[in-house]
């Protein structure tokens, strides 16, 4: 496990998840976040699959949220930077999961899409971005799922999401992202990321049609019972992915289709 040194930090008083090599990583990033933020520090939380109980070891990421006191200066910045890169080359596959960002206190309150840039991890890459428009639907899920591994409860801090705000959220996200993907599909295909799309797919049809958001798990559950059977295979290959790790694009494309049809109607 990596270790900060040289300074007196506080530890969660119970393991945050119960899966002990995701509490590795976990405990490696507070020790050196806290190292590097010190004062600046507000506080590590959980949030996605480990903090709805949706978490599936085979597929699902560590997102967290790192609660910043203010904007980070550059040195700072950098010295985040270095620390995941040490974290991804200790060769664990778990520090290779971790999805999240540092958001600074104020942000949270009332979420900005496109504001100030704020330091983000995804997909193995560090970078400076602003919070897009998914982060409506992040924040959501902080208020009302997150997991404290140490800090303030954010249900006070966070104003409530409205399910208009929800659904106007998920169709920006699918103008913006998995529509360009109709035309370049470089992303989808992968089986695993393909299996992701349904899933996420699945998702934004229940909140447009519910105003509410539910991990990727029950999403499938209830598409399965709200979609048309033309996709229920596809759907069930998804949620059981990977025992079979097929290729179904042309399937995951028309599913995208149908979704982005039924998002415009709206």
């Amino acid at each position: 496990m990596a270790r900060a040194v040289g300074l007196s930090m506080s530890s969660p008083t119970r393991e945050p998840t119960p899966y002990p090599y995701v509490n590795e990583v976990l405990h490696a990033l507070l020790m050196n976040v806290q190292a590097i933020l010190g004062e600046r520090f507000g506080g590590l939380y959980l949030y996605g699959s480990l903090a709805s109980g949706g978490f599936n070891p085979r597929r699902s990421d560590i997102d967290f949220m790192v609660m910043t006191e203010g904007r980070l200066p550059e040195a700072t910045i950098t010295k985040l930077e270095q620390m995941h890169t040490k974290l991804w080359a200790s060769g664990g596959k778990w520090a290779g999961k971790l999805e999240g960002a540092y958001v600074p206190r104020e942000l949270l309150r009332r979420v900005e899409p496109n504001g100030p840039e704020v330091p983000q991890i995804n997909e193995g890459k560090f970078f400076l971005a602003p919070l897009g428009s998914d982060w409506v639907i992040q924040v959501h899920v902080l208020r009302e799922y997150s997991a404290p591994v140490v800090g303030p409860s954010l249900r006070e801090l966070i104003e409530p999401v409205s399910p208009e705000a929800l659904r106007g959220a998920v169709v920006k996200v699918l103008d913006e992202w998995w529509a360009p993907m109709l035309a370049n599909h470089h992303w989808l295909e992968r089986s695993e990321y393909q299996a992701y799309a349904v899933l996420t797919m699945c998702r934004a049809l229940y909140t447009l049609q519910e105003g509410k958001f539910v991990s990727k798990t029950e999403a499938a559950g209830w598409a399965r019972g709200a979609l048309d059977e033309r996709w229920w295979r596809l759907i069930d290959w998804a949620d059981g992915w990977p025992e079979e790790q097929s290729n179904r694009l042309e399937e995951v494309l028309e599913l995208v289709r149908y979704t982005l049809g039924v998002s415009r109607a709206i």
